[in-house]
């Protein structure tokens, strides 16, 4: 039996919150633990950036958060689980500030290149576990997000899915399935919205299926959403174009591919070597913090650092 948590990022039995919990029910169907949590409850505060987790890491060091909250609740939940379902509503093209703090607070402290690094070095140094990144951090999750937008339009939600990505991203964790519920302002509730409720219930029936093939990483982190998308690897449909169109990229992925027309359709090729580095995967996240560790630049690289400031220091 594994262990599957739903986070809902919207209001108290709306509709992310019960779309959330129906997935949940369809895995608990399945025969797994289920958890709820509904984010916006808890006291998270934003990142201030002082990369305190990170140094840690590096120094080979837990890396613990400075802040001082709730959000170890969230991270012993998310630590224990074994898939995570995601909801969050669009309040603005784009997911809720909660959902982008959340983000912010997982980004660089759980990032798994830097926790996989420093438990490695650590035990090897003979550390003990306590004194390391929590080792729940290296079991292989899966996971699934849908966003919630009343526009009756979609692209007035295209910032979502790609932006959800930022949840799961750093932690490696295999996204199997994601959907888009647009529209929602038709209805007093998706509880009245059967074909939303039915496609809510198959994520989870997905989720559960990639849970049943743990062990087996192709067929566990095999994409089971009903929508393709441009990018194969995240399966999102948004692109960047640089070179006058000669070369496009996926912001979320950060790979590079190439653009064509075939028979009056956009085609786009990413090759299997810039799939490999998507930032989805673990070489991604490796290509990322080697840039950080060998590119930041040094303690005393500008000497009269106080002096050019001193200008800037204005009264509050």
């Amino acid at each position: 039996m594994s262990k599957v948590l739903g986070l809902s990022f919207g209001r108290k039995m709306s509709n992310c919150e019960v779309m959330v919990k129906h997935a949940l029910n369809a895995c608990k169907e399945a025969g797994h633990e289920v958890q709820f949590i509904r984010v916006n409850d808890l006291d998270i505060k934003d990142c201030t950036g002082c990369i305190a987790c990170t140094v840690g890491m590096i120094m080979g060091k837990r890396g613990d958060c400075v802040l001082k909250d709730d959000f170890h609740i969230l991270d012993e939940a998310m630590m224990e689980a074994d898939a995570i379902i995601y909801g969050c509503p669009t309040f603005e093209m784009t997911p809720t500030g909660t959902f982008k703090t959340v983000c912010d607070r997982l980004g660089p402290s759980h990032d798994i290149s830097f926790r996989k690094v420093a438990i490695e070095e650590g035990l090897a140094a003979g550390k003990s576990p306590e004194q390391l990144p929590d080792m729940r951090s290296l079991k292989p999750r899966v996971g699934a997000f849908f966003s919630v937008g009343g526009a009756m339009t979609k692209n007035w939600l295209a910032f979502m899915l790609p932006t959800m990505y930022c949840m799961s991203m750093s932690q490696g964790i295999d996204i199997v399935d994601t959907f888009e519920y647009h529209g929602a302002m038709a209805y007093n509730h998706v509880v009245g919205n059967q074909p939303m409720m039915d496609r809510s219930w198959k994520m989870g029936e997905n989720v559960a299926d990639a849970l049943a093939h743990m062990d087996d990483e192709n067929e566990r982190s095999r994409w089971r959403g009903d929508h393709e998308g441009v990018c194969p690897v995240c399966h999102c449909d948004m692109l960047t174009v640089s070179n006058g169109g000669e070369v496009v990229e996926c912001p979320v992925c950060g790979i590079y591919g190439t653009a064509s027309i075939e028979d009056g359709k956009l085609k786009v090729h990413f090759s299997e070597a810039e799939q490999a580095r998507s930032r989805l995967t673990y070489a991604g996240k490796l290509e990322h913090s080697t840039e950080i560790k060998t590119c930041a630049a040094p303690p005393g690289q500008i000497p009269n650092l106080p002096e050019l400031l001193a200008p800037f220091k204005w009264e509050d």
